[in-house]
């Protein structure tokens, strides 16, 4: 199974909208360098579909890359459908492995005040970093 990355994004604080910087340094055991959310335990480097984020604009609301809060937005991989301990390669040499599959929403965000939905709790997904490496938009991200 392969796919692509759409977009990178970091924020510099949390609870902001991530925004694309189009590329990036991965660190081993921390996440994206420069972002909120990095160096947290299992759950270093998170991953969103655009078939997810193509769900909520279905029902009418005007969400962009990173407004989910997710790192990565890809395409073409079924992300909440692989099991935790995967590894994935994404661009030449960024190895990761999936930790995690959503997360609970502890308070609702304004996408779901919204839209009554939200799917990065059901389809986002967490990976640790498994060495240093860079991401960048148009990689290409392959099961392993």
């Amino acid at each position: 199974m392969k796919g692509k990355v759409l977009s990178v994004n970091i924020a510099k604080d949390k609870g902001e909208k991530k925004h694309n910087i189009g590329k990036c340094k991965a660190l081993k055991a921390f996440g994206l360098e420069n972002d909120a959310h990095g160096g947290f335990m299992h759950r270093q480097i998170s991953l969103l579909a655009t078939e997810s984020i193509q769900k909520i604009r279905d029902k009418g609301l005007d969400v962009s890359y990173g407004d989910f809060a997710e790192n990565l937005t890809t395409e073409g991989i079924d992300l909440p459908s692989l099991p935790v301990g995967t590894t994935l390669k994404i661009g030449k040499d960024l190895l990761v492995k999936v930790s995690q599959i959503g997360k609970e929403c502890h308070t609702r965000c304004a996408i779901f005040q919204q839209v009554g939905d939200c799917v990065m709790p059901r389809e986002g997904i967490f990976v640790e970093v498994l060495n240093d490496g860079e991401v960048a938009v148009g990689d290409e991200i392959e099961v392993q």
